[in-house]
C-alpha cells in the first residue's frame, strides 16, 4: 500500500515503514507526530484511488524523526575569456519523517 501525499507544495510517493526528507518544518518538534492529510492518490494492493484534488478522510501519520541538513551543493558560475569566476556553496534544511501508517 503507498499513497502520493502532498508536503509544503511537493509531491512525495510514501510508503508505511519508510523514512522521507521534506523541506524543514519549522513548527514540528522532534518526536512529534504529524498528519498529512493532502492526500491525491491511494494504492491499495491494486486498488487505485485518486482524489479530486484530494481524498476526503484520507490520511499519512508520521513521526518527525530529526531536522538536518542536507549535503553541500556548488553553484559555479563563470564567463569565459573574461575572467569572471564565482563560487557559491548551498546547504538545504531538511526534516526526516518516517511514516507510521496510511488511513485510508
Amino acid at each position: 500500500m503507498y499513497a502520493i501525499v502532498e508536503v509544503l507544495g511537493q509531491q512525495f510517493k510514501v510508503e508505511a515503514g519508510r523514512k522521507l526528507f521534506v523541506h524543514r518544518m519549522e513548527e514540528a518538534e522532534r518526536g512529534s507526530q504529524i498528519e498529512l492529510d493532502k492526500v491525491l492518490l491511494i494504492d491499495n494492493e491494486g486498488n487505485i484511488t485518486v482524489g479530486a484534488p484530494t481524498i476526503e478522510g484520507a490520511k499519512v501519520v508520521a513521526e518527525v524523526v530529526s531536522h538536518v541538513r542536507g549535503e553541500k551543493v556548488l553553484v559555479f558560475h563563470k564567463k569565459r575569456r573574461k575572467g569572471y569566476r564565482k563560487l557559491n556553496g548551498h546547504r538545504q534544511n531538511f526534516t526526516e519523517l518516517m511514516i507510521k501508517e496510511i488511513k485510508a
